[in-house]
């Protein structure tokens, strides 16, 4: 027979083998046994987790002829035939090659027949989000309604590119990534039952390098172990997944820290020598930092660790280095890592990153010899201090200074030209008033022709309130409109413009917000009546009774005649 792959021969077969996944195989094994199989059910998460395993596994539990059980028996009828394929009752679709309308048709057409051989038909269709919306649609009332002998698993690493229809009427669970130490245990149970011989922190490596996914791991290893010749050790795991070996990067660490570059550049030349990637390098000694970080503020984390093994160099190394330091490190390889991205010479980028870590200046450790020295004069002279109190020698200590007060700052907003305002006001005449008013309609309205419509908004709540030959008060409801108004000159021309060709008369607007506004005319009005003589004798009877009427309607609304 042809040699199969490791992740094909150890492909899942029951609940208990699907690793990293307890939060899903123990939900399907309950609702197994209590007997509660939903119609439809979605599988998302990433690459390799045991997605498409779990469906079959589930097939083969709903039809096990020992049913219910948790676990399928992988003995009866029933499960041999669906592990080999052989059962028509369970069709694994490809969503990928099978994504059309007719495709869903011909599922939704077939669905009503009853199985042939088992008592479920279950249709498992792999990468589900590949299919188009019209097969989507095609597929919506079938998975919603379907018969009772019927049963759909969907599996996705896109779930979002699912519609959201889809998604409601299915139990949907979230395939998580598989830990390092899960991956580093399925492998070694793997490679003993295998008669491999290996070397633990080689499995480390695969596992790491699989970054979650145990069909990633498992074909690593499976190079890995024809790379071998006997035994699978470390510089053949790192020579498979093209990771660097942790001695090197000890090196380069201990070089940086002690700002040695030729030792430096030494271990990258032997490095790249060896025809490692520099881009790959550079990201391995990102999480190498990374992993010291944590490793100096979370020791016990050791699962968090991505690339690093806990060996006596790194241990001594991640003492010596403070956190800033490696703040420093990181933000320079990162920016190499980028800049890599972009050229042809990558090798250059990384060779002048390494001399810039080499030459970093390390910053001032808090126990400095010049921080003790300058607590020990402190200490000293408060000792002297207190000796002088005990000796009745009275110690006054100097005023503390004063903070500087800070100035006041002026209350923003906008502030209107009061002078211009009040001029206006003195020489107003309603039919410049009116005049602007008539045609103000068409202003606004020539003003969004002009491609203006954003400035003439801010004249939704404004409107012209005084009015003489040459210039108008312009009245806004709210400060921040007046002053983006008033402040964009672009805006003030082509209202005069417009006015100007609307009315024939040069019109300059005077923006001001209606609180000021109200503030200005009524000191205007009682300035004009004091002047006129108007609040003394016979006339306090007319005063009193437009005041009434000011409160009755405001005195937007009222005239004043002489």
């Amino acid at each position: 027979m042809a040699y199969q792959a490791l992740y094909r021969v150890w492909r899942p077969q029951s609940f208990i083998d699907v690793v990293g996944q307890q939060h899903v195989t123990k939900t399907l094994q309950n609702a197994l046994l209590h007997q509660k199989i939903s119609h439809a059910y979605l599988f998302s998460g990433p690459r390799g987790t045991g997605k498409t395993s779990a469906a079959k596994i589930l097939a083969k539990a709903v039809n096990c002829e020992r049913s219910p059980v948790a676990e399928p028996c992988n003995e009866c009828d029933a499960c041999k035939g669906i592990t080999d394929g052989s059962i028509p009752d369970v069709i694994e679709i490809d969503a990928a090659s099978n994504n059309g309308v007719e495709e869903i048709r011909d599922i939704r057409d077939k669905v009503k027949y009853s199985p042939s051989v088992v008592d479920y038909k279950v249709y498992i269709i792999d990468e589900v989000h590949m299919l188009s919306i019209g097969a989507f649609n095609a597929l919506l009332k079938t998975l919603e309604e379907p018969p009772k002998h019927v049963i759909f698993i969907l599996a996705t690493t896109e779930p979002h590119k699912i519609p959201l229809t889809i998604i409601s009427r299915c139990q949907r669970f979230d395939f998580k990534r598989i830990t390092a130490r899960d991956i580093v245990g399925r492998m070694s149970h793997i490679a003993t039952e295998s008669g491999v011989n290996y070397e633990e922190n080689a499995l480390t490596i695969i596992a790491r390098a699989a970054e979650g996914g145990m069909r990633d791991a498992l074909s690593l290893l499976d190079q890995a172990i024809s790379f071998s010749q006997d035994r699978v050790t470390v510089d053949d795991a790192l020579t498979v997944t093209g990771a660097v070996s942790q001695g090197y990067l000890n090196t380069l660490a201990k070089a940086i820290l002690e700002r040695d570059v030729t030792s430096g550049l030494s271990a990258l030349e032997e490095l790249l020598f060896q025809g490692k990637d520099p881009a790959r390098f550079a990201e391995d000694f990102i999480l190498y930092f990374r992993d010291m970080l944590l490793y100096q503020t979370a020791p016990n984390l050791e699962e968090s660790l991505e690339r690093v093994m806990l060996d006596d160099d790194f241990k001594e190394l991640a003492g010596q280095t403070q956190p800033q330091q490696i703040y420093q490190y990181i933000d320079v390889l990162n920016q190499a890592g980028q800049e890599m991205k972009f050229t042809n010479h990558a090798r250059i980028y990384l060779e002048v990153s390494i001399v810039k870590l080499c030459q970093m200046e390390a910053p001032a450790a808090a126990s400095s010899p010049e921080v003790n020295d300058m607590m020990k004069k402190i200490t000293s002279l408060e000792k002297e201090i207190e000796q002088l109190k005990a000796n009745g020698v009275k110690v006054q200590a100097e005023p503390a200074a004063q903070p500087a007060k800070k100035p006041i700052r002026a209350k923003k907003g906008f502030r209107a030209p009061t002078g211009k305002i009040q001029e206006v006001l003195r020489t107003a005449t309603k039919e410049d008033l009116n005049l602007i008013k008539s045609r103000w309609g068409d202003m606004v309205e020539t003003l969004n022709q002009r491609q203006m419509r954003s400035q003439s908004a801010l004249l939704n709540d404004a409107e012209p309130v005084a009015a003489t030959n040459g210039s108008f008060v312009l009245k806004f409801k709210y400060d921040i409109h007046c002053q983006m108004a008033m402040e964009n000159q672009a805006f003030t021309s082509a209202i005069a413009s417009i006015l100007e060709e609307l009315t024939g008369n040069g019109y300059a607007a005077i923006g001001i917000p209606e609180d000021q506004w109200l503030s200005i005319r009524e000191d205007f009005i009682r300035n004009s009546k004091t002047e006129d003589g108007e609040s003394s004798g016979e006339d306090q009877g007319e005063d009193s009774f437009v005041k009434e009427a000011e409160k009755l309607v405001g005195m937007d609304l009222i005239e004043l005649n002489d």
